[in-house]
């Protein structure tokens, strides 16, 4: 056993002697779950999965749907359409709640129900298999394997779906659904009834932290502006009424679902996901809370911790027959420019005028547009030439 994945086991038996809140009691498909299943899995940049626990234990997806439907709504939509439907805005209440906006009707956000019902209805297809195919199609791509819908799962969760269906109609009544209504909420039932691992939601969840690409099939799923919008509508409101919390105690974008699990995201590092089935007043499974805290917490993977390596991309410094060559890695951000700046200027200080010297940013995985503006016009400052490698 490897150093990280011994420490995803030690972490997974702290938490496990949690016995604190129930499995689902509202659909008796996951009223009936195993409550002592446990499992965590940790995906990295290589695409290297790790997992530990009941690793191969399959469950719904549940409302760990809702970010990836949310995707292809703004792949196929655009973020101005989804937005003229569904706001994004935390609702602090409960998941199941009539969070919509007095006037136009809108739900609060897409990770609530309500919201994620109207996301729904935003995706093509003709009926309620076309639809869910498009889903399915979409979420496996982020798995990277082929995923299915569990039968007796959804004809649990179509059965005792009344509430969905009144949130569908009074969302109808605004004319944020355009479609019918079991046509959407049908669709709805459907897509939360995928069969996952937490291995899956891993891989998904990579798939996010690296911008849309999934590190293990090496395939784009989503462009990086789905990506980024979707993190952004898990950090402020994935968690439910819990969300302010996860992100004080966390600090990572993710989605819980009523089946046990969850899946958290640290942006350009890993995708988590941890599974149990007893849930908390909020609807999040207590263990898998408590596990991801734990790893976030030994990992560094908050989002608001400090990452030096944004402000200091690696430098070196080359010397050559006609002019030295700065070598740049990593990531160049804007404020990483200052350091780079200062080896510039420390260098000019001792070249005779007329001197060449390259900047190499050859191997630097990211460089952002203004960084590389604020590097040229420094450049331009100095009795140097000046000559730019990519």
């Amino acid at each position: 056993m490897d150093s990280i994945t011994a420490l995803l086991s030690s972490a997974l038996e702290e938490v496990r002697p949690l016995d604190g809140g129930a499995t689902a009691s509202y659909i008796p498909e996951l009223a009936d779950a195993d409550p002592e299943r446990l499992a965590l899995s940790v995906v990295g940049p290589r695409g290297r999965v790790r997992s530990v626990g009941d690793e191969d234990a399959e469950f719904t997806i549940q409302s760990m749907s809702k970010p990836f439907v949310l995707a292809l709504a703004l792949a196929e939509r655009g973020r101005d359409a989804v937005l003229s439907k569904v706001g994004a805005e935390p609702s602090g209440e409960p998941f199941n709640a009539i969070s919509l906006e007095a006037v136009t009707g809108r739900p609060a956000n897409p990770m609530i129900n309500a919201g994620a019902i109207a996301t729904t209805a935003l995706v093509g297809g003709d009926d309620v298999d076309a639809r869910t195919g498009r889903i399915v199609e979409l979420m496996s791509g982020f798995a990277g394997r082929s995923l299915w819908v569990d039968e007796a799962v959804y004809a649990s969760e179509s059965s005792t779906g009344d509430r969905n269906r009144a949130l569908a109609h009074l969302l109808r009544s605004y004319g944020v659904i355009e479609v019918p209504v079991e046509l959407a909420v049908e669709t709805y039932f459907r897509q939360c009834s995928v069969l996952v691992t937490v291995r899956d939601l891993a891989v998904m969840a990579s798939t996010l932290a690296f911008g849309g690409w999934n590190p293990v099939t090496g395939q784009r799923v989503v462009s990086e502006a789905v990506a980024r919008d979707v993190l952004s509508m898990m950090a402020s409101c994935g968690m439910y009424d819990f969300s302010g919390q996860w992100l004080l105690r966390v600090g990572l974008p993710a989605k819980s679902g009523v089946s046990g699990g969850v899946l958290a995201v640290a942006p350009s590092q890993f995708g988590v996901a941890a599974f149990s089935p007893r849930l908390d007043a909020h609807g999040n499974s207590v263990r898998a809370v408590a596990v991801v805290e734990l790893l976030s917490e030994r990992l560094g993977m908050h989002l608001l911790e400090p990452h030096e390596s944004m402000a200091a991309p690696a430098v070196s410094v080359d010397a050559g027959d006609d002019g030295p060559t700065i070598r740049l890695s990593g990531e160049l951000g804007f404020a990483g420019t200052e350091r780079v700046v200062a080896v510039l200027r420390e260098l000019a200080g001792g070249l005779p005028a007329g001197s060449v010297v390259r900047l190499d940013a050859r191997e630097l995985a990211r460089t952002h547009p203004a960084a590389l503006a604020a590097l040229e016009g420094e450049f331009e400052g100095l009795p140097l030439g000046f000559r730019l490698e990519t």
